[in-house]
């Protein structure tokens, strides 16, 4: 049998985006921050991070952040406990 093709998570524009920062990257260009005031991009990881967040600001389809979705899944597997917190005395002078 032929195996299913599988959806994308990224849109091919989202990869062009990654692409040209990582370009600037290796070329010493890139800019972190709003407006570039952040100084030099010093990783890779970084570059991708900074193409990703631009291909979002465009709306091209990229998938939620890392953080966002732990934290959802968290909650609903998740039972809270809580701790009895002590209380301290407050001395009178």
């Amino acid at each position: 049998m032929a195996r299913k093709a599988k959806k994308r998570r990224y849109s091919r524009s989202a990869s062009e985006d990654v692409e040209r920062e990582m370009r600037r990257y290796k070329k010493g260009t890139a800019k972190s921050g709003p407006g570039g005031r952040g100084g030099r991009v010093k990783s890779r990881k970084q570059a991708i991070a900074i193409g990703l967040s631009e291909a979002r600001q465009k709306g091209r389809k990229v998938p939620k952040k890392a953080s966002k979705r732990k934290t959802s899944k968290k909650k609903t597997s998740k039972k809270t406990t809580t701790k009895k917190s002590s209380k301290r005395k407050s001395s009178q002078r």
